[in-house]
């Protein structure tokens, strides 16, 4: 008797404990995922064990998730136990995993999640949330389809920006911003706390700095003032962190200095009649010692070790420089040529102040001019309408992240129709475009791959003027963001919202209030300013 190739193919795929074409609901998408035969039910008496004390944080974040997602308490079993219904969590020595990279089992009978590092573990935890979440509990049980998924980030720096100094944003919303963006594997927070507005941060040496600079926002000058204590930062870096979310402060100088100004004017460099005080002043000696003495402070509450000081948009609002006698004194003295030089050897002092602490300088794209270590800086390519600036960053040597306004600045508008928000030339920023960019389509990115850190969507804050248009600039188009940071090939946007259709449907769960791209019409956008 002969049988056919065929047959023996069609056998083996019945008997196999996994398919290879079914699609992972998981955002982002993972590198590898087959699905298996059944379920694992998990309900009460499910265990979570881990195999290393430096997971703990993972296990009660698993634990703390699944109870709030599912209704589900978890308790804590021994890794070393044979019983079934557990979950278990693991360290091990594999390469091919990656630094951030894990592999999660699931199977009827057990659960587990491997990784080289907490942080992997960690994600693969997320992964397994989003996997819970998938089907609605019943009777005090979840079941969880079988999976094999092995994973690993593209990117290794995956970030959100958000502008807290022209609308304050509350501790406990970032709290609840930096929850989703673990959910998203999303792992670095750049927290922009000052600018010309407002100073958002509490300075010990100096209280003005918060107490006057801090009055106000961009929509009422009146409101009193408005900051983070110390403490309160030291317990939102400290929840990122177990997150694994890194926290990066920006002390914008030397513009956007008017909320600094305000509270001691005795350091500005002047301003123009659009831009009043918006510099301090790069001629007084005062003002790096000032200047030095804030971003200690500052230093000491970030663990990251990185601090962003701006340099951008100068021009703005340094007229007044032409006229500073002490800029004058120090352009002969420096053999300076124009504003353009004062700048840059504000910055160079600036940024040996910063190396003087152990840490590194971050800066916008401007500062692709400057000659500083390349070991120690590093630039946000943001203009999109310059990408030469990306280049000779790369050129430079420079490790950059890549934020252009277009598509990854989340204040402009996502769809035509929208009246509150920016548009660029008529151009805006859609979930398509933040799921499809792609950086080779402006630089060579096998080239300079080493040097492309990653990804970051920048929501500036003109047009938020309430929690409920922060969630509806920020949702769903995070889940996008995510993916074009984690997914080295992004090409079926359809396939992707597909995946997105649960998502939505936890974001009303959870009363976020998202503006739904399947459904344009359903949500109304939450207006406030025109468009210029």
């Amino acid at each position: 008797m002969r049988i056919s190739v065929n047959f023996i193919l069609l056998v083996l795929l019945c008997l196999s404990p996994v398919f290879l074409n079914a699609q992972s609901p998981i955002i982002p998408e993972p590198t590898k995922a087959i699905a298996g035969k059944g379920q694992f039910v998990l309900d009460k008496n499910t265990s979570i064990a881990s195999s290393d004390i430096r997971l703990q944080d993972v296990a009660s974040f698993l634990k703390a998730q699944i109870l709030t997602q599912t209704r589900i308490p978890l308790h804590t079993g021994d890794f070393h136990s044979k019983s079934l219904k557990q979950i278990t969590l693991e360290l091990v020595s594999d390469e091919s995993i990656g630094t951030e990279g894990y592999h999660l089992s699931v199977s009827p009978q057990e659960i587990k999640i491997t990784g080289t590092t907490v942080s992997g573990v960690f994600y693969g935890a997320v992964s397994l949330v989003q996997l819970a979440v998938e089907n609605t509990p019943k009777n005090g049980e979840v079941p969880i389809n079988a999976w094999e998924i092995q994973d690993q980030p593209f990117y290794e720096w995956r970030g959100i920006m958000l502008d807290v100094s022209r609308y304050f944003i509350g501790k406990e919303k970032i709290k609840s911003i930096l929850d989703w963006m673990a959910f998203y594997k999303l792992n670095t927070l750049h927290w922009h706390l000052t600018d010309a507005t407002g100073w958002r941060m509490e300075i010990l040496k100096y209280p003005k700095l918060a107490l006057v600079g801090g009055v106000g926002d961009h929509f009422d000058p009146n409101l009193p003032a408005q900051y983070y204590t110390q403490s309160e930062i030291q317990e939102i870096v400290d929840y990122a962190a177990k997150l694994q979310i890194k926290v990066i402060p920006e002390i914008d100088m030397p513009g956007h200095a008017t909320a600094a100004n305000m509270a001691y004017p005795q350091f500005s460099g002047g301003g123009s009649e659009k831009y009043p005080e918006f510099t301090f002043d790069p001629g007084k000696e005062s003002t790096y010692g000032y200047l030095t003495d804030i971003l200690r402070e500052v230093n000491a509450l970030f663990p990251s070790g990185l601090l962003h000081l701006g340099g951008d948009e100068v021009s703005f609002g340094n007229q007044k420089w032409n006229s500073n006698k002490g800029i004058s004194d120090l352009m002969k003295r420096e053999k300076l040529n124009g504003l353009k030089d004062v700048e840059h050897y504000f910055m160079e002092r600036m940024a040996d102040s910063v190396f003087s602490m152990n840490a590194k300088v971050l800066a916008w794209d401007e500062l692709a001019e400057i000659d500083l270590p390349k070991d120690k800086t590093i630039i946000y390519w943001w203009r999109h309408d310059k990408p030469e600036q990306f280049q000779k960053a790369l050129e430079k040597g420079f490790s950059t992240v890549v934020c252009p306004r277009i598509p990854y600045y989340l204040d402009f508008v996502q769809d035509e129709n929208h009246r509150s928000g920016r548009k660029w030339d008529g151009a805006f920023s859609p979930i398509e475009a933040v799921y499809g960019f792609d950086v080779n389509h402006i630089v060579d990115g096998e080239k300079y791959g080493n040097q492309i850190l990653g990804v970051q969507g920048n929501l500036w804050t003109e047009t938020i003027n309430s929690e409920a248009r922060i969630d509806y600039m920020l949702f769903p188009r995070i889940a996008a963001l995510a993916e074009s940071a984690w997914t080295k090939t992004r090409n079926d946007y359809e396939e992707f919202e597909s995946r997105l259709e649960s998502h939505l449907e936890l974001y009303d769960k959870q009363n976020i209030y998202y503006y739904n791209p399947i459904k344009p019409n359903l949500v109304p956008e939450p207006v406030h300013l025109l468009t210029e």
